[in-house]
């Protein structure tokens, strides 16, 4: 009979620090959370989550607005493209607070494509403090795209 609640106490110890062990990373998961909110609002903004429509308009004022911007330059009709879209999706909310995306149609706007002397599509470019860093042209996978990223931040 001791011995049963012995094993019993054991288990509920056990699950004790399984559950002090998921509090304390969801605590930290969510205090990570707030202070990239909060480097957000201190440089001036929303934490934006998500990639930004560019045109040829907005172009100078994003890049130079934020102090590392990510601009993807594709077209409707390409199929890379497509396949980059996802990638550049799940990177804006990742490194939400930290980087800024922005998705610049080459189709639509054409001055900014040429100025860049963009000559295939997906081009993207690195941006820091308003100055272009990097540039990958094609396809890539995300682990590549983050690797590059990483480098500048």
């Amino acid at each position: 009979m001791e011995e049963g609640k012995e094993r019993e106490s054991a288990a509920v110890s056990d699950e004790e620090q399984e559950m002090a062990l998921i509090r304390e990373k969801k605590m930290r998961a969510m205090e990570e959370k707030a202070k990239t909110e909060k480097e957000g609002r201190e440089s001036g903004g929303a934490v934006i989550d998500h990639p930004v429509t560019i045109t040829d308009g907005t172009f100078v004022e994003m890049v130079k607005k934020y102090p590392m911007v990510v601009v993807d330059c594709w077209a409707a009709w390409c199929g890379p493209c497509r396949m980059v879209a996802p990638i550049i999706d799940e990177l804006a909310k990742e490194y939400a607070g930290k980087i800024v995306f922005g998705k610049l149609n080459v189709d639509e706007n054409p001055r900014i494509a040429t100025e860049f002397a963009i000559m295939a599509i997906p081009t993207i470019f690195i941006f820091k403090n308003s100055e272009p860093v990097d540039v990958v042209q094609g396809a890539m996978p995300k682990p590549y795209f983050e690797a590059k990223l990483k480098e500048w931040l």
